[in-house]
């Protein structure tokens, strides 16, 4: 099994940046892709960003597209979520995952971080 932890959120102004990190431990072989994903309050779980642990190969939403980056570090077995030119409707839990395979759900989540942008 697989567990997470994430860290990194807080308060920020409107343009700041925060760094975001999704710590694995356990099985963490069977790891295919991790996602982060946010909840802000009233509103569906909506997907942040994923990345492919084998390829490195990344995807965003339009909505944080050429603000976010996520990244990962193998020797750590930590995924990153650098968030840059942060606005107000980024206010939201923070939450990663991971999938085994490349088109299955996300099964195994951390208990999320909360971000804040004040305007």
């Amino acid at each position: 099994q697989v567990q997470l932890v994430e860290s990194g959120g807080g308060l920020v102004q409107a343009g700041g940046s925060l760094r975001l990190s999704c710590a694995a431990s356990g099985r963490t072989d069977g790891i295919y892709r991790v996602g982060w994903f946010r909840q802000a309050p009233g509103k569906e779980r909506e997907s942040v960003a994923r990345i492919y642990r084998t390829s490195g190969f990344t995807y965003y939403e339009d909505s944080v597209k050429g603000r976010f980056t996520i990244s990962m570090d193998k020797a750590k077995n930590t995924v990153y979520l650098q968030m840059n030119s942060l606005k107000p409707e980024d206010t939201a839990v923070y939450s990663c995952a991971t999938a085994p395979n490349i088109a299955g759900p996300f099964d195994i989540w951390g208990q999320g971080t909360q971000v804040t942008v004040s305007s």
